[in-house]
């Protein structure tokens, strides 16, 4: 399987997803397209409603990702979403799904990191104030639950641990107040964790397993999704907007033990994982139920993920390089 082959499947939409995307009124635009989840949604988009225009918006550092993005005839603009003179390259259209932010390197790069979490967000909300907006948000902003507990809801409190996730509900925050300001119809989205053969929590075990490295199980259970099933959720979500903006736990089902789930792939790699302390009694995890009964469950299941994952990894695919940082307990990523 090659690029073109992995993104086609991830962006494969179900027949649901068709019918949501075809109802929206006016044509739709995607804010920070080039990070992880961002071509694959956009070319899920794109083929849920041929007839729409799709426009995917980043700097696109790589230039690769425009390239592919343009093969699926979706419109690329290179915008720098915190420079408010960018914002005339903009179509203002009336569906926008912003995935702009960042979490890699945060720990030492504060400044920047709450102004893509926040500054942009305000720069964005106020621009389209009479779209519909999807925002991406993130678990993090949960504090830990107990592990017994099935995770944190939507109404539960949040408690975010770290400059990164407190930064992360000043996005949310942002939206929020710029929705009650204009009314906007929004929706959040509090994901965690996408999986898919170059990134995720699966990636991450696999690469300590080849490389003899210790797995802390301190954080000692995770919730995993496939990302063409996060995927289609959040395109369908946006039909959700309201005025102040509804939120949506996106994650997959069941809560997974961190050591089971690394002997599963220590035993697909013949190797045996090497374990550093135990389980705590909290982790971060969220309830999905919501989401599962207005949507219905993820298709792809956990043995299905490992093993395209693992496939790919083994047959010399390429990864993003960067680890999902799940096992930080004090929020320094």
């Amino acid at each position: 399987m090659d690029i073109v082959t992995l993104e086609e499947s991830l962006s494969r939409p179900d027949e649901e997803t068709i019918q949501t995307v075809n109802k929206l009124r006016g044509d739709i635009i995607v804010l920070g397209a080039g990070g992880k989840m961002g071509p694959t949604l956009a070319m899920m988009l794109k083929r849920s409603a041929p007839e729409k225009k799709v426009y995917a918006v980043s700097r696109f550092s790589d230039k690769c990702v425009g390239e592919r993005l343009r093969d699926n005839d979706i419109e690329t603009i290179v915008c720098d979403l915190l420079d408010r003179d960018d914002y005339h390259k903009l179509p203002k259209v009336g569906n926008v799904y912003f995935l702009a932010g960042m979490k890699f390197g945060a720990t030492g790069n504060e400044p920047l990191t709450w102004a893509m979490n926040s500054y942009a967000p305000a720069l964005s909300a106020d621009y389209f104030k009479k779209s519909r907006i999807l925002i991406f948000s993130t678990g993090n902003v949960y504090p830990f639950s107990r592990v017994q507990s099935g995770g944190m809801l939507e109404e539960n409190p949040v408690g975010p641990v770290g400059e990164y996730a407190q930064s992360c509900l000043a996005r949310e925050r942002i939206f929020q107040y710029f929705s009650q300001k204009n009314k906007t119809a929004m929706t959040i989205i509090r994901l965690n964790y996408a999986n898919e053969p170059r990134y995720g929590i699966i990636v991450d075990l696999a690469r300590k397993i080849v490389n003899d490295e210790p797995i802390d199980l301190t954080m000692g259970f995770v919730n995993l999704i496939w990302q063409r099933d996060a995927n289609s959720y959040i395109a369908r979500a946006i039909g959700l907007s309201a005025v102040p903006p509804a939120i949506l736990n996106v994650t997959g089902s069941g809560t997974i033990p961190l050591a089971e789930l690394s002997e599963t792939i220590g035993k697909y790699l013949g190797k045996n994982p090497v374990f550093l302390n135990k389980p705590a009694d909290t982790a971060l995890l969220s309830n999905a139920g919501k989401c599962f009964e207005l949507f219905g469950y993820p298709q792809t299941g956990l043995t299905e993920m490992v093993e395209t994952i693992l496939d790919w990894i083994q047959s010399g695919g390429k990864t993003l390089e960067k680890e999902t940082k799940f096992q930080v307990r004090d929020g320094k990523f």
